[in-house]
């Protein structure tokens, strides 16, 4: 894989935003930005000794299982996913909710590096 200007510059954001962060011998890597789709913009990730907790926004009802995700691969880098699969209907005051993941369940044990592909987002 080769780097641009654009993907370098990306790349130390990220690192000097704290996007990349890693523990229990996983590294995650994250990227800023809102055009995914229909994957859910976190409001942050990080890669603890046991596995992922994203932050994503709460109207009082979301819980892990609200959500799906997807493990993959691309190359030699794994990939995961997240998607919600059913809405926050509750009239609560946004929050944040922080869901937990094992890399266990997500599929990850081993894994060096995992490519988080949701955008993350500060609004």
């Amino acid at each position: 894989m080769t780097f641009d200007r654009r993907r370098l510059l990306a790349a130390g954001l990220l690192l000097a935003l704290g996007g990349c962060a890693g523990r229990g011998g996983v590294t995650l890597v994250a990227r800023p930005g809102q055009e995914a789709g229909e994957l859910e913009a976190l409001r942050g990730a990080q890669a603890g000794p046991s596995g992922l907790v994203l932050k994503v926004v709460s109207h009082g009802c979301t819980t892990k299982a609200d959500f799906a995700f997807y493990a993959g691969q691309d190359g030699r880098d794994r990939t995961i996913a997240f998607a919600r699969k059913r809405l926050d209907v509750c009239k609560a005051a946004p929050s944040l909710a922080e869901l937990s993941f094992s890399y266990q369940e997500l599929g990850l044990d081993g894994a060096g590096t995992v490519r988080l592909l949701n955008p993350l987002s500060r609004d």
